[in-house]
């Protein structure tokens, strides 16, 4: 949560109700140009900060409200002098008491002679007790423009207690009784959210339990009869940690082991990328370096992996879900999406080439003079050599969207690639898609490994990356071959061996190229990683 004073430091008076201050044009043209200009900013869930805002409007307003307790509900839009725009959620109350406004305090406000401050509403315990007794008692069929609903396992009886849940960028998440949690969506789309969508179906109608259980939601119908999802309530998963972190802990001792078992590095044995591995197929000398657990625990992450794809590739009734082939139409727009995707990276490189030295540079020159190939690359997809299926996959997998519960995984966040549109985020993909991006997630773990913990080890840099590359694929094996086997049992078609690793090698470069432009603009040290991946999925043959 963005933290500050008010934006306004004079009072602004208004001689109107609080339930009727969003009918007063007067006020919304001061709050719009004067106030939440400068409000929305400074906060941590503002997506635009790389871009110029040009101006802001008022898209809708909507009452959220219980017993004559009235909070609003904006849905703002954020014009760009860039031509482009995105939407907002901003809940908003008004308080007297300055003890409620110490955070994130919008303005200070005058009502009818009433002193007071303009807050976001999710600060207050009234608010989101009042949200929480919504869905507790939410009905189905009401008519309301503002849609509560009460998911199948809710078994609440009364409100308790809430607290903030941590530091989120995006989105707003409360924990609600110990037990669960809501996640106000901030930034918004003129559709139902694929999180909120992908959770209801996933945890009411398939019963798949690793993943947080869908506990209710709100949506809005907007004035164009859309459905906008505000808000998503699931139950709070007791957990480690998330897989991401876990993955790093493993990954340092490993490392350590190197030095504390006086490993030869170049005399380990080595296996090709992709090769289906059980854990009696992985050679001695890798268990006795890397140990047991972390294959073990592959192998769980693998069957909690198959098993969602299992439950998103069963629905044959609701047509959003239901299973489907490859044809030329998604051909289409798979290429026209990585093409434009790949000349931004391409360009995005080539602008700040000079933030790179070393392995980094010497990396990303190969990829400039490779970019033909990588393009060629891209082009090699067609759709009537694939016989696999297409389902509604995550989207955004890696570990750091997987909780690690005593052993076991929960998967959670279903919004997508943050990148994409809400319509691309819900276009069906090759399940391997999801696969192809955790796999480039313990790429960037045994890296960051390296790049964190690297001096702690007595080897050259050079060395490090000759064992993680190694590690990397006897991982990627292990995963595989249970991945495989457990979807395989249930029917799912993920295509014949080659269209697998055809189609693995194909998402995790896309998932690679799509990196490049992240670490380029964020972090550029780690741009060596997105580059390295980049190389070695060149080099296969």
């Amino acid at each position: 949560m963005a933290k500050g004073k008010s934006t306004v430091k004079s009072t602004t008076n208004f001689n109107v109700a609080w339930e009727a201050l969003m009918d007063d044009p007067g006020f919304v043209k001061m709050f719009l140009s004067e106030v939440l200009e400068r409000y929305i900013v400074q906060q941590r869930w503002y997506g635009g900060k790389s871009s110029r805002l040009k101006y802001i409007d008022l898209q809708e307003y909507f009452r959220i409200e219980q017993h004559g307790e009235v909070y609003y509900g904006l849905i703002l839009e954020i014009n760009f002098e860039e031509a482009f725009y995105q939407h907002y959620f901003l809940p908003i109350a008004f308080v007297t008491d300055e003890n409620f406004a110490k955070e994130d305090r919008i303005m200070n406000l005058s009502i009818q002679g009433n002193e007071g401050f303009l807050i976001d509403a999710v600060n207050l315990e009234a608010f989101r007790k009042l949200v929480f007794e919504r869905i507790l008692h939410a009905k189905a069929g009401e008519e309301e423009r503002v849609k509560y609903h009460r998911g199948e396992s809710f078994v609440e009886t009364a409100y308790e207690s809430s607290r903030f849940m941590g530091m989120e960028q995006s989105n707003t998440s409360i924990i609600i009784n110990e037990r669960l949690v809501i996640k106000f969506f901030r930034r918004i789309y003129a559709n139902k959210n694929p999180d909120y969508e992908m959770s209801r179906f996933l945890s009411d109608k398939k019963g798949f339990k690793n993943t947080p259980s869908y506990q209710g939601s709100i949506n809005i119908i907007d004035s164009d009869n859309l459905i906008i999802t505000i808000a998503l309530m699931q139950g709070l998963v007791p957990n480690q940690g998330d897989a991401w972190e876990y993955m790093l802990g493993k990954l340092k001792g490993v490392f350590e082991n190197l030095a504390h078992k006086s490993i030869k590095i170049n005399a380990l044995p080595h296996t090709e990328m992709f090769e289906r591995l059980t854990i009696a197929d992985v050679p001695p000398q890798i268990i006795d370096w890397a140990g047991l657990s972390i294959f073990l625990e592959l192998q769980q992450l693998a069957r909690r992996t198959a098993e969602m794809h299992i439950a998103l590739g069963s629905e044959f009734e609701e047509t959003a879900f239901a299973p489907e082939r490859f044809n030329g139409d998604y051909e289409v727009w798979l290429k026209n999406r990585l093409l434009y995707q790949f000349q931004n990276r391409l360009n995005t490189l080539e602008n700040n080439l000079h933030k790179l030295d070393g392995l980094a540079l010497e990396l990303a020159q190969g990829f400039l003079d490779n970019k033909n190939e990588i393009r060629k690359r891209f082009l090699t997809f067609n759709w009537t050599k694939l016989k696999g299926e297409r389902l509604r996959v995550h989207g955004d997998y890696h570990l750091g969207q997987v909780l690690v519960q005593n052993g076991d995984f929960f998967i959670l966040d279903f919004e997508g690639e943050p990148e994409s549109t809400i319509r691309d985020r819900k276009v069906k993909q090759p399940p391997l898609k999801d696969v192809a991006g955790l796999f480039r997630s313990f790429h960037y773990a045994i890296y960051a490994t390296i790049f964190n913990e690297g001096e702690h080890f007595p080897y050259e840099q050079k060395e490090l990356f000759a064992a993680g590359e190694l590690l990397y694929r006897y991982m990627i094996g292990v995963f595989l071959n249970t991945y495989t086997d457990v979807i395989r049992n249930a029917n799912i078609n993920i295509g014949y061996n080659q269209e697998r690793v055809f189609m693995l090698k194909y998402a995790m470069l896309e998932k690679a190229v799509y990196e490049l432009g992240y670490e380029m603009n964020a972090r550029p040290r780690w741009a060596v990683i997105p580059l390295e991946g980049i190389a070695s999925i060149m080099n296969e043959n």
